[in-house]
């Protein structure tokens, strides 16, 4: 694993509606420290092709790549730890402007408030 890659990961079952439980696109988004270690989880961002206009911060608009076959919105409220198994194969990588923007967005939607600790 390696951050800003793109892979297919199999994220069933959900626990609930709103979840994305299915195969689906997700972004590493941890840092290649702990992705290259022993520690069995990786934080990701799954992708959905149920596209969303303005729906910033809590979502990124990506345009098709490689494997990634759809346009599709990274979902950035939706970050998440899984297990390093449910990856499934790699299909493309984010550009870095791309990958800073997911965190950027990802700062502002859990920590816009910040300046209160």
């Amino acid at each position: 694993m390696t951050v800003s890659r793109i892979r297919l990961a199999d994220l069933s079952p959900p626990k609930c509606s709103n979840e994305v439980g299915k195969a689906s696109p997700v972004l590493v988004v941890q840092g290649d420290t702990l992705n290259h270690s022993e520690y069995g989880t990786v934080i990701v961002m799954p992708f959905t092709t149920q596209l969303v206009d303005n729906a910033e911060p809590l979502r990124m608009r990506v345009k098709k790549r490689g494997a990634l076959r759809e346009d599709s919105d990274l979902l950035i409220a939706q970050i998440r730890a899984i297990d390093k198994s449910r990856f499934v194969e790699k299909l493309g990588e984010m550009k870095p402007k791309e990958l800073e923007k997911a965190i950027r967005d990802l700062s502002t939607t859990y920590w816009s408030n910040h300046d209160r600790f």
